[in-house]
């Protein structure tokens, strides 16, 4: 009962982060310093009974501290990292928008445990999408340019001098545009299937000011039409996909014969006991939601899932006739897996 309790709290909790960041109040309380709910209301524009009371809840699940001498309340350094700076690698405020589409969807995906059937990543709510970006690229921002691409063999060099390449199943861009920025005297193209993710990619890309090196179609990982690559990326979605080896056989086809295949995955280890842990817990509860879901509704309908690991991985890329596969680099939430013909 006290786990329940302790369960129920953050479940219900998640609702009042999005609430949070929506409308200013962990970004206004950050950069205002301590305040009481009167002075955060009128920082904020807000109506104080709402606030007060928004806060006592934040108070109580340890999101904001309390002075109960003044009445204030204020964010520590840690608690603005991750609720009030979207640019800090620890920021998971966004994270509560993608769960909050699981909620939503919940209906659906109870229809397909009775029926077999997939639900596509189209059929999701639209918070997914936007949850989805904003989740994953403090990560990127955090790791791709400064560790992960260095950790591939040669492949920074050739980024530097100019290298043609693809990121498939690239969503609303977060890490394409992140390399097209690092990396100018490169071509980068962004392939996802899903349209509104590839408007809002464009859409993003303008807000970051990418030159004309970057550009994103709509085209899935089958079917995208680039060729002679130096590189290829699949972050975090070839899990997701019906026919990850038919996907991965079509990206070995379309690189250059000394090409590399960088494959950025949900960390995990290789059996269920490895991944009983609370990172595990969100992976797993994802997939059922998403990821499994999502392969189903497609060709072939694999359903690797998110927690796939690094051999079931090996195995995927080595069928669609990968040679040389190693685990290039980690983080706790991700594997990074080079790949070359």
């Amino acid at each position: 009962m006290s786990k329940m309790v302790g369960e129920m709290g953050a479940a219900i909790s998640g609702a009042l982060v999005l609430v949070g960041t929506r409308l200013g109040l962990y970004k206004a309380l950050a950069e205002g310093g301590p305040a009481t709910s009167a002075v955060l209301a009128a920082r904020t524009g807000l109506f104080e009974r709402y606030v007060r009371e928004w806060l006592a809840a934040q108070a109580a699940s340890g999101y904001v501290e309390h002075d109960p001498e003044t009445g204030s309340f204020a964010l520590s350094p840690e608690q603005a990292m991750v609720f009030a700076d979207d640019e800090a690698p620890t920021y998971l405020a966004s994270a509560y928008e993608l769960i909050s589409s699981v909620y939503i969807d919940e209906p659906r995906i109870s229809d397909a445990f009775r029926s077999g059937r997939g639900v596509g990543w189209h059929e999701h709510h639209e918070c997914l999408f936007r949850g989805t970006e904003r989740f994953f690229r403090p990560g990127y921002r955090a790791n791709l340019v400064s560790s992960w691409l260095p950790a591939l063999d040669g492949v920074v060099d050739r980024l530097e001098e100019g290298a043609r390449v693809a990121d498939i199943g690239c969503g609303a861009g977060a890490s394409t545009i992140l390399m097209a920025l690092a990396f100018p005297d490169s071509e980068f193209v962004g392939y996802d299937y899903h349209e509104p993710s590839i408007t809002r990619a464009r859409e993003a890309a303008a807000e970051a000011g990418v030159g004309g090196n970057l550009r994103f179609e709509v085209a899935t990982a089958k079917e995208f039409p680039a060729r002679n690559l130096d590189l290829a990326a699949c972050f975090d979605c070839l899990h997701d996909m019906g026919d990850p080896v038919g996907a991965a056989r079509h990206v070995r086809e379309a690189l250059k014969p000394d090409g590399t295949f960088m494959v950025v995955e949900p960390f995990a280890q290789d059996s269920l006991p490895g991944n009983l842990n609370p990172i595990g817990r969100i992976f797993y509860s994802a997939s059922t939601m998403i990821c499994t879901p999502g392969s189903l509704a497609q060709e072939v309908g694999l359903g690797l899932g998110a927690q796939a690991g690094e051999k079931k991985l090996a195995e995927v890329l080595s069928q669609a006739g990968f040679t040389r596969i190693r685990r290039a680099a980690e983080t706790p939430f991700n594997l990074v897996i080079e790949a070359r013909p």
